[in-house]
């Protein structure tokens, strides 16, 4: 970023573009195949009883319009969503929000001091780092097993020594970048960390209802005092329509409501409305469970390309929940570089891993995440094998 001479925060003035942002600059050419993005795919969305929604919240009462607070009829329809999730929760303890990063946003702000410490995973959404730059926080940070998720040993060394983070955060469910879910037994031993030393933990569960095989019920189900559940209607109905929702101990209800006034005055209730007259049709299992269907069928479809199409050294992920496969290149293969000439030369996209590493000492140097969610099977292919061209011209060199 261009240095700054307007006498901003010290904390701003050093803002960079992280390593994703950059990329994605890369990103807007239309011949462009993306598996780089998290998106889901739109012709899931269901546009049409979406309108009938928006219609009946239009003609049900004009003041629809007008500053109001979050929606409590919305709540109840929250709290049998979280049933499908196997957690017992109260109208009470939901708190409504602007989509599930705003709720991360909340969460931080209300429980984060200045230069405070973090126990966060050493490879982790760039969106929550960007949440905890202003706070200019210390990163204690903990591996992540490719087949069972966080070093739950490794988080209890740190504890036992005396180290007090702030909070953990973790995504139990379809790990962004890894892809990997939480091994049960990890669950309870994390929990119980949390609860012996009471640390809250920040459990992001943006892929939670997408989960392809056995469901797991999340961290949240296992004490309802120290798990903040986050959880979002933009994976399972619509991205755009920012609503989202946290399951939170009801003392943290009022400084949640402060913090969020704070910050937009608990508007975006005109969306609350549209997604509570969309439930009160009664279609969203319906359509979570095609979403389910569909997602599975195209990670099918990647693991696929990718077993018949990249070199036998190469490994990847199989994920149970979410929108990513973790890969492992060939030794020797950097990346950055590799993602530079799959733009120019074949017109295909991904995200390498040391955009997602919270330090430099994160082992990601030999990694890419792909995204399956939102190209359609055919053009999944057509990239995978695109992708091939480009690492076999990089092995010649």
């Amino acid at each position: 970023m261009a240095k700054l001479d307007f006498p901003v925060a010290r904390w701003a003035s050093a803002l960079e573009p992280s390593a994703l942002q950059r990329m994605l600059r890369l990103l807007r050419r239309p011949d462009l195949i993306s598996f780089a993005l998290g998106l889901p795919a739109p012709e899931f969305f269901p546009v049409e009883q979406l309108e009938d929604a928006a219609e009946k919240v239009w003609r049900s009462d004009p003041r629809v319009l007008q500053y109001t607070p979050s929606l409590n009829t919305l709540k109840t329809h929250v709290v049998e969503l979280m049933k499908h999730r196997g957690v017992a929760c109260r109208e009470e303890q939901i708190f409504l929000t602007c989509g599930a990063q705003q709720g991360i946003n909340l969460l931080v702000r209300l429980f984060l001091e200045v230069g405070g410490k973090v126990a966060l995973e050493e490879l982790i959404y760039p969106g929550f780092q960007q949440v905890l730059t202003p706070f200019q926080y210390e990163a204690i940070s903990i591996p992540t097993d490719p087949d069972t998720g966080m070093d739950v040993d490794a988080l209890e060394f740190h504890l036992r020594k005396g180290e007090r983070p702030a909070f953990i955060y973790v995504i139990a469910e379809g790990h962004n970048p890894c892809g990997v879910s939480l091994h049960p037994d990890k669950r309870v031993r994390l929990v119980e960390l949390a609860r012996e030393y009471q640390i809250p933990i920040i459990e992001d569960d943006a892929y939670g209802f997408l989960r392809y095989d056995k469901p797991l019920a999340p961290l949240r189900a296992l004490d309802e005092r120290w798990v903040c559940y986050v959880g979002t209607f933009s994976k399972i109905l619509a991205p755009a329509l920012r609503v989202g929702w946290l399951v939170v101990s009801e003392e943290l209800i009022e400084p949640l409501s402060i913090i969020k006034e704070s910050t937009d005055i608990d508007t975006a209730t005109v969306s609350q409305r549209i997604v509570e007259a969309y439930l009160e049709t009664g279609r969203l299992p319906s359509h979570i469970s095609k979403l389910r269907h569909e997602y599975k069928a195209r990670r099918e479809v990647m693991i696929s390309a990718l077993e018949e199409h990249f070199p036998p050294n190469t490994r990847w992920s199989r994920p149970e929940s979410g929108f990513f496969v973790w890969v492992r290149l060939p030794d020797g293969i950097d990346p950055v570089e590799l993602f530079q000439v799959a733009i120019e030369s074949e017109r295909v996209a991904f995200i390498p891993g040391s955009a997602f590493r919270v330090n430099a000492q994160a082992p990601a140097t030999q990694y890419v995440r792909l995204n399956f969610s939102h190209c359609k099977p055919e053009i999944i292919r057509e990239g995978i094998q695109r992708l091939e061209r480009v690492l076999s011209s990089v092995l010649v060199s």
